[in-house]
């Protein structure tokens, strides 16, 4: 479960340690990017509490999210449709999706552990 959150806080430190920026035309694809890897990165985590983790899924799931979010917005660009809105909203519903769960997960945890500690 480490691996993830270690890889989006390097990515984050590199991010705001860079003076790279992103040209307007590409902030659609960059968007889409950012929320394929936030629903992976949660996937991810939810897996590892649920303890159906298996990190070929991880990756494959990653890459193929990336390619068939761009692939949506390279396609929505080329017919003139806003069709990485219909990427965002798949992804935000997942991404809440799975928050929700990972709390759930959490919630109960940590009340078997407050149960455990009182018997």
């Amino acid at each position: 479960m480490w691996l993830p959150v270690l890889g989006l806080l390097i990515g984050l430190l590199l991010g705001f340690m860079s003076d790279l920026r992103v040209p307007p035309e590409y902030t659609s694809y960059l968007s889409i990017a950012v929320l394929a890897a936030l629903d992976t990165l949660f996937g991810g985590i939810r897996a590892q509490l649920q303890k159906t983790f298996d990190d070929r899924v991880f990756v494959s799931g990653f890459f193929f999210n990336i390619l068939l979010a761009a692939g949506l917005a390279f396609l929505g660009v080329h017919l003139g449709v806003d069709l990485y809105l219909a990427a965002i909203f798949a992804f935000g519903v997942r991404l809440f999706n799975n928050i929700a769960v990972i709390r759930r997960l959490l919630l109960t945890k940590s009340s078997k552990i407050e149960q455990t500690e009182r018997n």
